[in-house]
């Protein structure tokens, strides 16, 4: 007896799985392209990862092409990728158009806030990020990564717009571009936690901009705040321990 029912759940485990291996495929060709393994100008071997990390042919290419999307990858025109670099050109558009995306997602959480209660997911994250940012080591800055990534998440939810967070999170993955992207590498620096008081004094005044229903003030607040991490790359550049912590480092064209 033909069960139908049996046929869809085998349909839905084979989606699964296919979606699985794309995502292994995805996280470990980024990953081997930040580090630096697979180099600027560098044909990706399509049969050499596929061995190495255990994946088909075809979730790996929908990877490669996810990646290509992203920026981290250029397609050939007689087919296959290369590796990109980036110019600090490159980058400040970058953090630059971060900035523009956030501060539209700031807006509209401010117009758009329908009561105090909504804020919850941005005062929890900052009244932890006060307890890092008095005391900065290497174990707290990883702390502070992952509690500021949690407030910027909350703050593109706030805005209540599936098509702006779909763009910021294609922003999000280049390189050098997402909010902790370059705070790895700051527990090498002598201002880290000047440079850190002042995000978390930002994440304040946000918060409080939004409360208000200050569109435009929330707005400037948050591309002000997407300009910290171009002063923190700045600094990065000028510190070869700091650099040397960068991720994606390699892709770098130009060192200055």
């Amino acid at each position: 007896m033909y069960a139908p029912h049996v046929a869809y759940a085998r349909d839905a485990s084979s989606q699964d799985t296919k979606r699985s291996q794309t995502t292994k495929a995805t996280l470990g060709i980024r990953e081997l392209v930040l580090d630096g393994e697979l180099t600027p100008g560098e044909r990706v071997p399509e049969v050499g990862l596929s061995e190495r990390l255990g994946i088909s042919r075809t979730p790996l290419r929908i990877a490669l092409t996810t990646l290509a999307h992203e920026g981290l990858l250029e397609p050939l025109s007689g087919g296959g990728f290369v590796v990109r670099s980036f110019t600090l050109a490159d980058i400040a558009d970058a953090i630059e158009l971060r900035g523009v995306l956030e501060g539209t997602a700031a807006r509209l959480a401010a117009e758009r806030l329908e009561g105090p209660s909504e804020l919850a997911s941005l005062v929890e994250p900052a009244a932890q990020l006060d307890e890092v940012v008095t005391d900065v080591t290497p174990e707290s800055i990883v702390r502070y990564v992952e509690l500021n990534t949690a407030y910027h998440a909350a703050l593109v939810e706030l805005a209540k717009s599936p098509t702006l967070a779909r763009v910021i999170t294609n922003v999000f993955a280049l390189p050098f571009a997402s909010p902790g992207a370059l705070q790895s590498s700051q527990a090498e620096l002598p201002r880290t936690r000047e440079i850190l008081v002042i995000a978390q004094h930002q994440h304040r005044l946000l918060i409080d901009a939004i409360r208000a229903g200050q569109g435009t003030r929330a707005e400037a607040l948050a591309r002000e705040h997407a300009q910290l991490a171009q002063l923190s790359l700045d600094l990065v550049l000028e510190n070869h321990e700091a650099l040397a912590q960068l991720q994606g480092a390699p892709l770098l064209r130009r060192v200055v």
